[in-house]
């Protein structure tokens, strides 16, 4: 590990990208100190985590509650993201759009670019009907308090331009950094929040048992969550032999991975997201009695509705994504089949049994996740953050976007390994160069 650390920072490009990403990364932390203009100086808002936005802050890496400029996060921009990645594949027209390369990616990229400031506009709307103003009296600088127009106007600009910055932070670290600028950005939400909060563990009179305890459940959890990951069904492709002449090409017999949880932490984002909105309909209603069922997180009709949602999110979204019918045709065209399978027909529908299998083990498992750590929590004293930490959700976006990263880093190594074994003046060439060239492209 210390050898491969070292091999990333003696390369100057790689270096340069690493120190890049953590200059802007240290940009997008600073807007979480800037206030929004007109706003009291004790602008944190401790309630913020009691009820939807400290979830909601948890699953952006924002700070929703707060009245900073960043408060939205990255939220806007993904948003808009998964809305056209599902369009991408109900829509004919954006299918096709998609379908056209480097090109068409841009064009997406540029309409999910447009379509964050009305997301981001709405939200903030949302934010500020919800947060700020039953908290005006004591938000509010006096000199706002009394015009509502200019409030709305100074809040709803700031949330807005600021959810647009996150979003040119995060592409420049797209563009000019390591690993996706978003999905850093968010783990960067969570992780900084966890010092803050064991400062108020450590408050407890028993601080050194539930940290230990803490230790032994995040262990655990990365642990599952590091081998369901990872986890994949690999089916085999065998390629059909083809005889020009006197010689034969292909028979060579790959694998299509299917991995485990296929769609990722977005089931528990859709869930969580959908199953506050009936807490909120009937606190608005004053129907207590179902407020109650639905607020506590180890009742029955809590865990039962929130893992049915998990796992209706999570069979929609592998079968929105993966569709065997496409993989069969292409496997067709291209002379490639699944041993034992007939092509066409018989191999979609094998691939789709197959898929239905898989994701009933993948949302079985998010459920766990998702479900498991309240009962462990429950009765801990824990903070609203840590609980979401805990939670699974906050794990698992931490835990597959540092494996994307370090998957991301080592093939920059091995690029850097294929430029220079096979440069004319790199450190690899001539006879040992070129043999240690085929044998780092054989394993990579």
């Amino acid at each position: 590990m210390e050898n491969g650390i070292n091999q990333l920072f003696r390369v100057p490009e790689t270096r340069q990208r690493i120190f890049r990403t953590l200059g802007l990364l240290i940009c997008y932390r600073l807007g979480f100190q800037i206030p929004i203009p007109g706003m009291a100086p004790e602008f944190l808002r401790q309630t913020g985590e009691q009820n939807i936005f400290g979830l909601l802050s948890a699953l952006s890496g924002g700070a929703i509650g707060q009245t900073t400029i960043f408060a939205l996060g990255i939220m806007p921009f993904i948003s808009a993201s998964i809305i056209f990645s599902m369009m991408t594949k109900v829509s004919p027209a954006l299918e096709a759009v998609a379908k056209e390369g480097a090109s068409g990616q841009k064009k997406i990229n540029q309409w999910t670019r447009l379509a964050t400031v009305p997301i981001a506009l709405v939200q903030a709307i949302f934010i500020y009907t919800g947060v700020f103003l039953p908290g005006r009296a004591e938000m509010v600088d006096v000199s706002m308090r009394d015009s509502s127009v200019g409030l709305f106007f100074v809040v709803v600009t700031a949330l807005v331009g600021g959810a647009l910055l996150v979003m040119w932070i995060g592409e420049l670290i797209t563009e000019y950094g390591v690993g996706n600028g978003a999905s850093l950005i968010i783990m960067a939400g969570i992780i900084v929040s966890l010092p803050a909060n064991l400062l108020t563990i450590r408050q407890q009179p028993d601080f050194w048992q539930t940290l230990m305890f803490l230790m032994f459940v995040w262990v655990g959890t990365i642990f599952v969550v590091v081998f369901m990951h990872k986890g994949a069904r690999r089916v085999p492709i065998q390629y059909a032999r083809l005889q020009r002449g006197r010689r034969v090409y292909g028979g060579q017999r790959h694998f299509l991975p299917l991995k485990v949880n296929m769609a990722g932490v977005m089931p528990i984002i859709f869930a969580s997201v959908l199953f506050v909105i009936p807490g909120i309909l009937f606190q608005w209603l004053g129907w207590g009695y179902m407020q109650t069922g639905f607020s506590n997180q180890t009742g029955f009709v809590y865990v039962t509705t929130y893992a049915a949602l998990i796992f209706s999110f999570c069979f929609f979204w592998n079968r929105l994504m993966f569709r065997p019918e496409e993989i069969a045709n292409n496997l067709r065209e291209h002379g490639s089949f699944i041993p034992g399978i007939r092509p066409g027909v018989k191999t979609a529908e094998y691939l789709s049994n197959t898929l239905t299998r898989i994701t009933l083990a993948g949302a079985a498992f998010l459920a766990l996740v998702a479900v498991a750590p309240n009962f462990i929590t429950s009765g801990s004293g824990l903070t609203p953050t840590m609980q979401y930490f805990l939670g699974g959700t906050s794990v698992l976006i931490v835990v597959g976007v540092a494996l994307e990263l370090v998957d991301k880093l080592n093939s920059q190594l091995v690029m850097r390994q294929y430029e220079g074994g096979g440069g004319p003046g790199g450190p690899g060439a001539g006879p040992a160069g070129g043999a240690g060239w085929t044998q780092t492209g054989g394993e990579g």
